[in-house]
């Protein structure tokens, strides 16, 4: 669906009326959605979990090892609908300074690509050069470049699943 974007409607969807509270919380559910998603390859992977455990144990202060699985798995999908939010500020100020170009499904396209874009990135960096090496130590030393290369992996889902589903949720809406 292709759009002329109203004056009073930056940034999505052309004459839908979607408040911005409203949008930020269709991409908190969007990011709930995308960790979701990325717990499948997650689940295929080695080291597939490690990044939730490792995570987990930075916010308990304990050892990766001492993390159960659920609190693991709470942890990441709690995280995905931060990011998810964190995506629809990112929209909401990529949108205030970039053109807007066509509007696809219910988000204009370049404020949206560039915030999917930036958002899976800070998701992937944050945890490959922030998280691992605080909280990871002995994972770190032992196996940064295989959980690093298996992140990268599963933060590309979720900025997928983050591309699809914003502009899906917010033409409905």
């Amino acid at each position: 669906m292709l759009v002329a974007v109203a004056p009073g409607q930056v940034g999505f969807g052309g004459g839908t009326g979607v408040g911005v509270g409203r949008f930020v919380l269709v991409c908190v559910a969007c990011g709930l959605l995308g960790a979701a998603v990325m717990d499948l390859p997650m689940m295929k992977q080695e080291d597939g979990f490690t990044p939730a455990y490792v995570a987990a144990a930075l916010l308990r202060r304990t050892s990766p090892g001492e993390v159960p699985f659920r609190e693991a798995v709470v942890v990441h999908h709690a995280t995905g609908a931060i990011a998810g939010g964190l995506y629809g500020l990112a929209f909401l100020l990529f949108a205030a300074v970039l053109p807007a170009g066509a509007v696809v499904g219910g988000v204009e396209a370049v404020p949206h690509v560039a915030a999917a874009a930036g958002i899976a990135a800070f998701v992937y960096g944050f945890f490959a050069h922030v998280v691992l090496p605080r909280a990871g130590r002995r994972i770190y030393e032992e196996r940064a470049t295989a959980v690093r290369g298996q992140w990268l992996r599963s933060a590309v889902v979720f900025g997928v699943v983050i591309g699809v589903a914003v502009p899906a949720l917010t033409s409905v809406l």
